[in-house]
């Protein structure tokens, strides 16, 4: 068993329990290490969270934190790189960029996003390139896209 976790996924204030859960069955795909749900996002058991994730919920493993700031500073005074998947006018092509490990990787709401006051935690800003009218993805769409590729990184 791994003594430290190398790739940590952080959901701060999810609405949706089938998006926390298709993020919970994706991380398992993904070999994410450990998943932190923070503030009002749903934690299991939850019944559409549970439905969604097939299982996943029972053997990857995961803690709640009330307060996500608190959660990144302590993170990153363990080593971590935190990284925000998150459209802003610092953040890289997520093609452009390089995953440091450990590595955590924080995705927002669905609706306001990676916060400003989270935002100052993170080392690096990272977003996928839309090309489409509509230049935003589900969160849970997204944050297994931007899962595969940093565990396409790690060897």
């Amino acid at each position: 068993m791994n003594s430290i976790p190398k790739f940590i996924l952080v959901l701060p204030n999810i609405r949706s329990a089938h998006n926390v859960g298709a993020m919970f069955r994706t991380a398992d795909g993904a070999g994410v290490d450990k998943i932190y749900l923070t503030g009002y996002t749903p934690c299991p058991p939850h019944s559409r969270l549970d439905k969604v994730s097939l299982g996943a919920e029972k053997w990857v493993p995961w803690e709640y934190a009330k307060q996500t700031g608190r959660l990144l500073k302590k993170l990153k005074e363990q080593g971590y790189n935190i990284v925000a998947l998150e459209q802003t006018p610092k953040s890289v092509n997520i093609y452009e960029w390089t995953p440091n490990f450990p590595l955590v990787l924080v995705v927002g709401n669905e609706k306001t996003g990676v916060t400003k006051s989270l935002l100052k935690y993170c080392d690096a800003e990272i977003e996928l390139d839309m090309k489409g009218k509509k230049k935003s993805l589900n969160v849970s769409v997204a944050a297994g896209i931007t899962m595969y590729y940093i565990s396409s990184k790690h060897n």
